[in-house]
């Protein structure tokens, strides 16, 4: 590797393109290159590296473990270099939109009311919004790709603030004609009898449901799917044998209209906190703070 010279960005672009799209000729055509360019590139970077970065298996090109690090490092210089841009601008057009991240049950529940109030009272701003894991909007909100959040657990990090913005709870929940529909309070240790369909491991909804069970003893649930949407998981609750662990601020209306039932659990509750965030450089941002009394303002 020559210490000397950066690598070309370029390059990192094509690499991305490769793996995200799947493949040379994919990257060739969102790249408006040939694929004699983009194969060129490829090579360049292996050069610069002084490895392959790329390898063929089955007839793909798949990262070897030395590319599997230049493209983290390429996609996190490649969006930094795309948010300063961003950055620039608005400060050249003056601050009319701003980079907004949500959990996908925030934005799949909550989000949608909160744009239409936003943009009716402040139609002159833009908001750019992405769906992502909490953990992946803690780092983008430190690195300032983010603006601001709404998310489900706290950030930990001393360049975020904080502030509570509503309390929530996860409840248990099932179909209307689940036979545990009409139970009144259900025993703790039948937790683990029950079929689940949860959220997946990455989200804040199972993390927060396997700390809480983690507290009271309970271990191993019956996870019979495994989910990536809450919406989807709705769907499946009302038409077969699965419980699940929802938040309440989405399905309450369903709760409200018997089309799912909410099961008590003896002496056990799992109440959360929905969390509002931003860099402490954003606090004079006129958009963020336009967002922010949007959602203060707006009953959950």
């Amino acid at each position: 590797m020559d210490n000397n010279k950066l690598p070309d960005l370029n390059g990192w672009a094509t690499l991305r393109a490769v793996v995200e799209r799947g493949g040379v000729t994919e990257a060739a055509r969102v790249l408006h290159v040939g694929q004699p360019a983009v194969t060129k590139r490829l090579r360049a970077l292996d050069a610069y590296y002084g490895m392959p970065l790329m390898e063929r298996v089955g007839g793909r090109l798949r990262l070897t473990e030395a590319g599997d690090k230049v493209y983290v490092l390429a996609v996190q210089t490649l969006d930094r270099l795309r948010a300063v841009n961003d950055e620039l601008t608005q400060l050249a057009a003056g601050k009319t939109s701003m980079r907004l991240e949500v959990t996908s049950a925030i934005g799949e529940h909550l989000l949608p009311d909160l744009l239409l109030q936003f943009d009716e009272q402040y139609p002159h701003f833009k908001v750019d919004t992405r769906m992502t894991y909490s953990r992946q909007i803690q780092t983008d909100l430190a690195t300032g790709l983010a603006d601001l959040a709404l998310l489900e657990i706290a950030p930990d990090h001393p360049d975020i603030l904080v502030q509570k913005w509503m309390d929530d709870e996860l409840w248990l929940v099932c179909g209307a004609d689940h036979p545990m529909a009409d139970t009144e309070l259900l025993p703790v240790d039948t937790l683990g009898s029950l079929v689940y369909v949860l959220r997946e491991k990455r989200s804040s909804a199972r993390a927060t449901l396997e700390e809480a069970l983690d507290g009271i003893g309970v271990h191993g649930l019956n996870v019979a799917l495994e989910v990536g949407s809450t919406d989807t998981i709705i769907e499946i609750l009302g038409r077969g044998r699965h419980v699940s662990f929802m938040p309440r601020f989405a399905v309450q209306d369903r709760v409200r209209r018997g089309v799912l039932r909410h099961i008590k659990v003896a002496g056990f509750r799992i109440p959360r906190i929905l969390w509002i965030a931003r860099h402490r450089s954003k606090l004079d941002h006129p958009v963020v703070e336009a967002f922010i009394d949007t959602v203060r303002n707006t009953d959950g």
